[in-house]
């Protein structure tokens, strides 16, 4: 399978796992979801690792990388995330974190030197506009939907939503050399993670408000958790680590930004509300565009 494959197999995984995180996102509050996924997701890594035998490969040179990675992109960047998620619903998040996609181009460029073909450069136009298109219109006619509600200061969602996408795209650079080595991208994946987790940890133990859960966890609550860590973090992040190593950075972060287009549909199972039309003409732009990129 092709880098571009991966990383859009990633974009319908977080999409999944965006409509997953609503519910124990809002029940237990930002960080407390964050800590709980990321700990689900530790455990759930570092096993994998452990029966594939991924440890072995990891060298003491690539731990200060993979955990700095982890530091910004997950522990800052996922949490940013899941805290726009609750103040502007998982579509128009969706939207403010593909802004990834720009970022790591525009990264990749710089100090990587990648640069696009003019055919790839149109395909990434198509999907870029495409998503914006389909979020930015597809609110229309829904008002009645709450996860498309908008809950206190938008712009300190949008604010929220471009930190955590600025973080993906670091967390993604600083990460691209360590994955051209032989290093196992699910024990490199559990090494970010782990490090956001004790990230979490230190700041839970600090005793800062911010950090309490603000209600108890439940045995229903911590399933959907855990299988929002697996699907997201444990499937979707090792996913595209493995890209990383086949593709350039802004290539991967465009094809992974295609996770609110992905949503559409999951958004009309899931309220029983159909998205409308200029919803629906974005996904065919960006899909157009991603079927060139993959050709």
């Amino acid at each position: 399978m092709g880098y571009e494959w991966l990383a859009l197999a990633a974009a319908f995984l977080w999409a999944v796992a965006s409509i997953l995180s609503v519910t124990p996102a809002q029940h237990l509050g930002t960080f407390a979801y964050s800590r709980w996924r990321m700990g689900c997701t530790s455990v759930i890594l570092a096993s994998m690792a452990w029966l594939t035998g991924g440890w072995a490969s990891v060298e003491l040179s690539a731990v200060s990388a993979m955990a700095l990675s982890g530091l910004v992109g997950i522990f800052i960047g996922d949490t940013a995330l899941f805290a726009c998620l609750n103040r502007m619903g998982p579509r128009q998040a969706g939207l403010l974190f593909s802004c990834h996609a720009v970022f790591s181009a525009v990264l990749g460029y710089f100090l990587f030197s990648e640069s696009m073909t003019s055919l790839e450069l149109i395909g990434s136009a198509l999907v870029f506009s495409g998503v914006l298109t389909a979020i930015f219109f597809g609110r229309k006619g829904q008002a009645a939907n709450s996860l498309e509600s908008i809950k206190g200061n938008i712009w300190a969602g949008i604010g929220l939503g471009l930190l955590a996408a600025l973080c993906q795209a670091l967390g993604g650079i600083i990460a691209k050399p360590i994955m051209q080595t032989a290093i196992d991208p699910i024990a490199a994946s559990a090494m970010r993670m782990m490090t956001a987790f004790v990230a979490h940890s230190v700041f839970f133990l600090s005793g800062a408000r911010l950090a309490r859960a603000t209600q108890p966890m439940n045995t229903r609550i911590f399933a959907i958790t855990a299988i929002n860590g697996f699907l997201a973090m444990a499937v979707g992040m090792t996913l595209i680590l493995y890209a990383l190593r086949e593709g350039n950075v802004g290539m991967v972060a465009l094809l992974s930004s295609t996770t609110p287009i992905m949503l559409l549909p999951i958004l009309w199972i899931y309220t029983k509300k159909r998205p409308n039309r200029y919803a629906w003409i974005g996904a065919l732009v960006a899909v157009a565009g991603t079927s060139i990129l993959v050709s």
